[in-house]
């Protein structure tokens, strides 16, 4: 499916699930939906399974917005306390949308707790209060984090309220990161776990190979631990002085805390001239994406640094704000210089970036899909190089490979559905969402 047939549905007020392999423009094409909704005045909810996720959308997490925080189930006493909350209840029956991103990472009896919260708040038995449910991600890509009670294969395809939601499945066929064929051949094998000799010839090829002159790759570990220690040796190793850019919040105190462990910019940013950085966040307009690597040249009359990137491009790295928005208002907000050290960075903070080029050490990987998520990153089979793999390493769930095939049927037999609509149907289908959920169309 195309992304205009997938905006499409969006528009007609089915509640979807949003997928396609890693580039497929998910991200892209939930923004335009939001901006769409808030556009004509229909309160959308803007969540994500991880802070860092709902940074990218200017969201919270679901765990945060539903009151569930990190409870695992929920008792009498825990119902009796969300229904006295006004706020989450004024919350919650405000939403005409909710949006759910990177779906992977959240566990299915999660998506039910959630589903439960929404019917009880708005009192009645429809699938999560009668919302519009937009839920998106990629199966292939990091699962669940496991735990004591929980297996991590427990997906939010395999809980009860996905059946309920009845959703139309788009998944997005179109490239918009990748153009080498190559790379493409490699991440298709992956996810249909068919990693022939020619795959394994082609990953071989980039074990401890060079990358093209000029760019120095962003590292990418599996802990945070081997993380930390690079940035910061590397840092030491410049012999100039260092400028100090602290985090700057207003509003709620808890939003606030909610942004800042999501927010992939740090409290304290400490640069030095020379210093490898990474931007980590969308900013077509001054030239840069979540993922553009570059070198600090200097700082300019205001103390911001001047970043030359690998395109040759110098752009001033002015302060960004991450918000938490709600009816145009801005709930909370943190303001930071958009950058990241970025000789190195874990593979779970890199879902959702483009790199450049990257050095992959994949030698202790221990999750599905983190073989996928960190080749997937790059453009091309020629920026990569890899440092170490385990037997784990490229690896996905046998589960998610056999529905994955389900999902691809389901959109492709949605697509000649929509197709037979016709364009005034579809039109007058829209129209009418908007009239039932619009605050200013009536």
């Amino acid at each position: 499916m195309n992304q205009a047939n997938a905006l499409d549905l969006l528009m007609m007020g089915h509640n979807v699930f949003l997928t396609g392999q890693a580039g497929s423009g998910k991200t892209y094409l939930l923004n335009r939906y939001i901006d769409f909704l808030k556009k004509h005045k229909v309160n959308v909810a803007v969540t994500a399974s991880t802070g860092i996720a709902a940074t990218h959308l200017n969201g919270m997490t679901i765990h945060s917005w539903s009151g569930i925080g990190i409870k695992d189930t929920l008792s009498e006493k825990d119902i009796h306390k969300l229904l006295a909350s006004q706020k989450l209840r004024e919350r919650v029956q405000a939403a005409k949308v909710l949006v759910i991103d990177e779906i992977s990472m959240l566990h299915s009896y999660r998506l039910d707790m959630i589903n439960q919260v929404c019917k009880l708040l708005c009192q009645t038995s429809s699938p999560f209060g009668g919302l519009q449910v937009i839920i998106c991600g990629d199966f292939f890509q990091l699962p669940p984090v496991n735990d004591a009670n929980h297996p991590a294969s427990c997906f939010a395809y395999e809980s009860d309220s996905w059946n309920e939601l009845d959703l139309k499945i788009c998944y997005l066929n179109e490239q918009h990161r990748q153009w080498d064929e190559n790379l493409l051949d490699v991440l298709s094998s992956i996810r249909t776990g068919d990693l022939t000799e020619g795959t394994y010839e082609k990953l071989s090829s980039r074990l401890h190979r060079s990358l093209p002159v000029g760019i120095v790759p962003t590292k990418l570990y599996t802990h945070n631990i081997d993380v930390d220690i690079i940035n910061n040796s590397e840092l030491d190793k410049i012999d100039k002085p260092a400028c100090s850019y602290f985090m700057q919040a207003g509003g709620n105190p808890e939003l606030i805390e909610t942004l800042k462990r999501g927010c992939l910019a740090p409290e304290l940013l400490l640069l030095k001239e020379g210093a490898l950085v990474m931007f980590v966040k969308n900013s077509h307009g001054q030239g840069y994406i979540n993922g553009t690597l570059g070198k600090v040249l200097g700082f300019d009359g205001e103390g911001y640094p001047i970043i030359k990137t690998y395109s040759g491009q110098e752009i001033v790295a002015s302060p960004a704000s991450w918000t938490i928005d709600k009816d145009d208002k801005v709930l909370a907000e943190v303001c930071q210089i958009p950058l990241r050290l970025a000789w190195a960075i874990t593979v779970h903070k890199s879902q959702g970036m483009t790199l450049d080029a990257a050095e992959v050490d994949l030698s202790k990987t221990f999750a599905y899909g983190m073989g996928y998520v960190a080749l997937s990153r790059v453009k091309s089979l020629d920026g990569i190089r890899l440092l170490g793999i385990n037997q784990m390493a490229f690896q996905v769930n046998p589960g998610v490979s056999e529905i994955d095939i389900k999902f691809k049927q389901i959109s492709r037999e949605i697509t000649a559905e929509l197709k037979l609509l016709g364009r005034d149907e579809i039109s007058r289908r829209q129209k009418s969402f908007l009239k039932n959920n619009s605050l200013t169309i009536k």
